[in-house]
């Protein structure tokens, strides 16, 4: 699909995904602002006073409307303008403290350098992006180095098996992927201790059928001085 068509499903819906954020996301970043020590974007700046947070392929904004209610500055990226107007007007319903928090953006997330997406940032979300397999590479690359020392890249979305023993999701396998496809595309900054991979796992999720199967992946960039790699999950 590209962003004609994504801005034609979200116009024809309400909240396509609905308005809650994901459950898994919501399961591993709850806290995380808390315990997540702030860096500055120079060796001589100050702090910033909030973590950051770039939510990739944002859609109507459900997980960045949520980061932004627990305490994250989020700059939400999608392609399709009418996602990002609605996540956009969703946030008018929120307070003004909270709504401020959130940078929206309409742009191409597979074109970092296009989009200024420059970081760095406490988190990376590339929930539910589905790209074929050297565009993700090189999207999931970028994204990790965008982390500061011990920020967090989370990757979730439908798993490969999904399309046979789960339920939804694109029905087009060239776009699915396991969680051994995202350990192995972040292969070079594991190698290089640049990052370690948390959590590499199948998550599944009920749905109005059967569970849908989703592939997740969870990764930090390690602190300065801090180079053993931990095992997968």
């Amino acid at each position: 699909m590209d962003a004609t068509d994504w801005d034609e499903r979200y116009a024809h819906t309400e909240l396509v995904w609905g308005a809650p954020p994901n459950n898994t996301v919501v399961e591993h970043v709850f806290g995380l602002e808390r315990r997540t020590p702030l860096q500055s974007d120079h060796p001589d700046g100050d702090p910033p006073e909030l973590p950051r947070a770039l939510d990739l392929a944002c859609g109507e904004g459900r997980n960045a409307l949520w980061l932004a209610t627990h305490g994250w500055q989020v700059h939400a990226v999608d392609y399709s303008q009418v996602g990002v107007d609605k996540g956009r007007t969703i946030a008018t319903r929120l307070s003004r403290s909270v709504r401020s928090r959130i940078t929206w953006q309409c742009a191409d997330v597979t074109d970092f350098a296009a989009a200024e997406l420059t970081g760095p940032f406490e988190l990376v979300l590339m929930v539910f992006l589905h790209l074929p397999a050297e565009q993700r590479r090189k999207v999931v690359r970028q994204a990790a180095d965008l982390l500061v020392p011990e920020g967090t890249l989370l990757v979730l979305g439908h798993d490969s098996t999904n399309l046979t023993e789960g339920y939804g999701g694109p029905q087009d396998p060239s776009v699915l992927f396991t969680p051994d496809d995202i350990v192995a595309d972040l292969g070079e900054a594991i190698a290089d201790d640049r990052i370690k991979v948390r959590l590499a796992e199948r998550v599944f999720r009920p749905t109005e059928g059967r569970d849908a199967i989703d592939a997740l992946v969870i990764a930090t960039r390690p602190a300065a001085g801090d180079g053993e790699v931990e095992p997968v999950s």
